[in-house]
């Protein structure tokens, strides 16, 4: 690989330096992000100091290249029409603009061979469309956070093998850093300003961008962290495989979910959470209506009845001027008109929760996320100013699982940590907790209590069904997941679709019992495409 030593970045209002790698770094790991292009290399130093580094490495231009790049960047400024598509891809119409730029203006733009070619429209996509100079650490699969401290001081990415590390990254100028900011804003169609400094947004790829704008909030100046999310989320078999939580635990959300019973996700920033709620999201009926509340959408569940409400800030400028902040207070409140199944709530903060609870006294599921350590304090959150839940109403959140990141006993691909459900527990009364399953750090392993369920005996009472009809559902459930898992299922619709063909597959032997006998007899049904889904 070349490296792109004494190249100056090719960015032009945003100003950052990426320093090369020296012919003395060890490099530990070495991986392309858009071959063959960009790549990332994982040093250490003694002139570094201590620890990992994470480096960006690009195909460097010529000069010739370097000067071609400029012009057809002016003309493309000059003659660039906006597609009248809104469907269309952005990267794919720039670069077909560039391409005819390049075949109009062939004689004075100089000739190059094809390999050059793609360098050239690789820098000009990566500038115009992209994130400039930290293009490759956005695309790159392995980060999770990317996060900038003010001028001067690297970039740190989180990573998935390596955890936080710093890059060779750094923006130089004050002006450098809040034009990218500006240029990001836009990006995700939201504004940033002096008399706007702070800016909570999602960019055009689902990543959560949180900001401050010049010296208002921050001494340093304008800061920025994004949180990059997967193209595909995590399914709920995903999870299963990476050892989240396992299929037996899967199987027990399966049936609250479809019993309607509330439950909450509780952990620390970056312990998986929203992940996880998402996941547990492709459980839920097909014929559930479901409405989501967020600030910031990040939840897409795989059902077709579905309904998003995203909170929204007013923008007034001058005294006088027309504008109201739009709360997930308010669209807690406006998400029971629309009579739903389950009111999924992104994250719990405030007064959302006095109206979410209020949802769940008068027969409706709901589901959210809350940032906690431990049910105790969850408990105290809610009890207290601004939530203000009264304490009996906190039986109708029925189960609260606390997920963390934590160190794994042994190496799980390659990784020696993970995210895991360190506890579930389901809530008797305020103050009084029923702890159904819990994770084994030194085994790496869950431990299951579901035989004593206070929520498997509520719904025993409420179906009719014995408690031993309902704890052979939970296993017949749980033998479903993990064949399902063996089936290499990765995308989150497909898990839906497959969850759907076992309340069909359900449905249909409740309905004709003795066909299902019949059955018994005949040949497996080919390709498995029920599974052996249940056995009523």
């Amino acid at each position: 690989m070349k490296s792109n030593k004494g190249k100056e970045p090719l960015e032009e209002p945003v100003e950052v330096l990426v320093e090369p790698v020296q012919p003395g770094f060890k490099v530990h790991d070495e991986y392309f992000v858009n071959q063959p292009h960009s790549w990332v290399k994982i040093v250490s130093s003694p002139q570094l100091g201590e620890g990992l580094h994470y480096y960006v490495e690009e195909t460097p231009l010529t000069p010739a290249q370097r000067d071609t790049y400029t012009r057809i960047v002016k003309i493309l400024s000059k003659e660039f029409t906006s597609p009248t598509d809104d469907q269309i891809d952005p990267a794919e119409y720039v670069c077909e603009q560039a391409e005819m730029i390049a075949e109009r203006y062939h004689r004075s733009l100089g000739k190059f061979t094809q390999e050059q070619w793609d360098t050239i429209f690789y820098y000009v996509l990566r500038d115009l469309t992209g994130y400039g100079p930290l293009h490759t650490v956005m695309e790159d699969p392995w980060i999770e956070d990317i996060s900038c401290n003010g001028v001067d001081t690297p970039l740190y990415v989180w990573h998935r093998k390596y955890e936080s590390i710093p890059t060779n990254i750094s923006f130089k100028t004050h002006k450098a850093l809040n034009d990218f900011l500006v240029k990001m804003a836009h990006k995700s169609g939201k504004h940033i300003s002096s008399a706007h400094p702070i800016l909570d947004a999602m960019l055009p790829e689902k990543h959560r961008l949180a900001a401050t704008f010049m010296k208002e909030v921050s001494l340093k100046g304008s800061t920025f962290c994004i949180r990059k999310y997967r193209p595909q989320p995590l399914s709920i078999i995903d999870l299963v495989k990476l050892g989240t939580l396992d299929a037996r635990i899967a199987a027990y959300f399966w049936l609250i979910l479809e019993n309607k019973k509330s439950f909450m996700i509780i952990g620390g920033t970056g312990s998986g959470k929203t992940t996880l709620l998402n996941a547990l999201l492709s459980l839920l009926s097909q014929n559930d209506k479901i409405v989501t509340v967020e600030e910031v959408p990040e939840l897409n569940p795989p059902v077709e009845n579905w309904t998003q409400l995203n909170s929204r800030e007013s923008f007034s400028f001058g005294e006088g001027a027309p504008g109201r902040n739009i709360s997930l207070f308010d669209l807690v409140k406006v998400s029971l008109r629309y009579r739903p199944d389950y009111i999924v709530v992104g994250e719990v903060r405030g007064e959302e929760a006095y109206v979410l609870f209020q949802a769940l006294a008068t027969g409706h599921g709901g589901l959210c996320t809350m940032h906690a350590d431990s049910i105790d304090r969850v408990v105290k959150r809610l009890t207290s100013p601004p939530m203000n839940v009264s304490e009996v109403y906190i039986p109708l959140m029925n189960i609260a699982l606390y997920v963390q990141r934590v160190e794994l006993p042994k190496k799980k691909n390659g990784l020696g940590f993970g995210r895991r459900i360190r506890t579930v527990s389901e809530i008797v009364e305020h103050n009084i907790y029923h702890e159904v399953a819990r994770w084994d750090q030194r085994r790496d392993r869950f431990d299951t209590m579901f035989e004593d369920s206070y929520i498997l005996q509520q719904i025993s009472i409420n179906t009719g069904l014995t408690m031993d009809e309902l704890l052979e559902e939970l296993e017949r459930r749980e033998k479903y997941i993990q064949k399902l898992a063996r089936k290499r299922l990765r995308n989150q619709g497909e898990v839906a679709q497959w969850i759907l063909k076992y309340y069909n597959k359900r449905r249909e032997t409740r309905r004709n019992p003795k066909r299902k006998k019949a059955k018994k007899k005949s040949a497996p049904v080919e390709g498995e495409q029920v599974l052996e889904v249940v056995k009523v």
